[in-house]
């Protein structure tokens, strides 16, 4: 699989007696799959709301000196994405919106050979708020129009600052925070799981569709949001239940309480399932392990193909390939080794590195290989760049044959919710046919999971879905963007 960007992961604590950026950072590090390029916790004490955020991974951007500093029983914490070109601290999260009155305060320098930061304190009479947002706006023509209506200069802003803004201003207009979310929710035209805290409430809000996952659960007589339910088991919370789309659930000294902002449409983003999710989060009360598992043995349904030994392309294929290999009795190896760490530096590799490519990654085990017929199984296939350099490298450590299997259906049209997939002229399955394919990638045969297929698999019904990517229907308006879609 080809690396996605994926905006990104969202954290939030609330709880009396709760070390809530220790928590947040523990919550972070479940979630880092999510976005290795910033980081970023809040926490409020009822007083005031101290920031700290900075490029890098969580291990990165945080010190047992900085928690320390972070003290407060309310938080909001952020991973972020790795994009091209827009790695800047500016952009990281969570992003403060300063009040009336707000005095922001530099932290201590950082020690020689940390990454760029921030560290920010509201003054304790200021209404600050900060926000943390996993999703996109392919729209932000509202929330622009919105901000003008203001007399705010939205131009240098990202989608996020911009919905952190609104609610800002409305707030300077004496609004509390729960109307002055409602009354910017319109404007928001996209898909968004939210977190918004001010010093001593925590509310999370999500799109109408709810594209992008987020969950509640139980601590200690607190609550904890995440954008997966594999960040609870880290910190011992309990599963509650998902916040349903179009809800804002308030969590503050009298507990919980929700309010519906919009119809529920849920129209769940499948990638979470084909690829973002962690295997071991549940998500519309599935286990996206056995979904994955269950895509590899319906591909086995659709494909009977004579072969030695099955390899997924780790990680993410790997539970499609157990159930190949189950379903279709075929042994599973895993003959290629990954190096987990080789992109999560800032150090950029020496020329003869990048020229590498997916081997600098990926090394195959050619016992395993060599003199037999290879089923290689991957999760997506994007741009076609790493797949071929796998099969390529599969027939150097001696396969006699290759066939590339894919667990979804062709990746045709563009994400706008908050994947970073490339242009649609970019996506080879936009513009080559499945014969075509097989061809760029030099395999003895390519076969993907049909549509159908997927969806079964699931144990789901289609309408529950946003599948956009492999139909070009999309469930929220994407308006102006739409001129880039073409269908063939």
């Amino acid at each position: 699989m080809e690396l996605l960007g994926e905006k990104c992961a969202v954290f939030g604590v609330y709880g009396t007696g709760l070390e809530a950026a220790r928590l947040s950072f523990f919550g972070l590090f479940a979630l880092q799959h999510r976005g290795q390029e910033s980081a970023g916790i809040a926490v409020a004490d009822g007083e005031s709301i101290t920031l700290h955020k900075g490029m890098g991974l969580v291990s990165q951007v945080f010190t047992e000196n900085n928690i320390k500093q972070l003290t407060g029983h309310i938080s909001v914490a952020h991973n972020r994405y790795s994009t091209a070109g827009g790695s800047h601290v500016k952009h990281a999260q969570p992003m403060l919106v300063a009040g009336k009155g707000s005095v922001e305060r530099p932290a201590e320098a950082p020690s020689a050979g940390m990454y760029p930061y921030v560290s920010l304190r509201s003054a304790p009479e200021d209404d600050s708020i900060a926000l943390v947002h996993n999703g996109n706006l392919p729209s932000t023509k509202a929330l622009a129009d919105f901000l003008t209506s203001k007399k705010i200069d939205s131009s240098e802003y990202s989608d996020s600052r911009m919905i952190a803004e609104a609610i800002g201003a409305l707030m300077r207009e004496g609004n509390d925070l729960e109307n002055a979310i409602a009354e910017v929710y319109p404007h928001m035209t996209g898909a968004f799981s939210i977190l918004i805290m001010s010093k001593d409430k925590l509310i999370a809000i999500r799109d109408a569709c709810g594209v992008r996952p987020l969950s509640v659960a139980r601590l200690n007589g607190g609550y904890v949001i995440a954008s997966e339910t594999c960040a609870y088991p880290t910190i011992g919370a309990e599963f509650v239940r998902e916040i349903e789309p179009g809800e804002m659930l308030v969590i503050d000294e009298g507990g919980m309480r929700s309010r519906t902002l919009a119809t529920p449409n849920p129209k769940l983003d499948i990638f979470e399932f084909v690829y973002f999710a962690r295997p071991d989060s549940q998500i519309l009360g599935k286990s996206v392990y056995e979904v994955r598992k269950n895509f590899g043995v319906q591909l086995a349904k659709e494909n009977k193909i004579e072969a030695d030994v099955v390899i997924p392309v780790p990680e993410t294929a790997i539970p499609s390939a157990v159930g190949f290999s189950r379903a279709s009795g075929i042994p599973m190896e895993l003959a290629l080794a990954k190096n987990r760490y080789i992109h999560r530096t800032f150090i950029q590799p020496e020329q003869h590195i990048r020229e590498q490519g997916v081997k600098a990654k990926l090394t195959p085990i050619v016992d395993c290989i060599k003199g037999k017929r290879v089923i290689v199984i991957d999760d997506s296939i994007v741009r076609g760049t790493t797949s071929r350099q796998i099969v390529e490298m599969l027939f150097e450590a001696g396969a006699t044959e290759v066939h590339f299997l894919v667990a979804s259906p062709p990746v045709k049209f563009p994400d706008f919710y908050g994947i970073d997939t490339p242009d649609q002229k970019d996506l080879i399955a936009a513009t080559k046919s499945v014969e075509e394919i097989r061809q760029h990638l030099k395999a003895t045969s390519v076969r993907y999971l049909s549509y159908e297929g997927m969806i079964a698999a699931t144990g789901l019904s289609e309408d529950q879905f946003c599948t956009s990517c492999f139909t070009g229907v999309y469930p929220i308006d994407i308006k102006e963007r739409a001129q880039e879609i073409v269908f063939k």
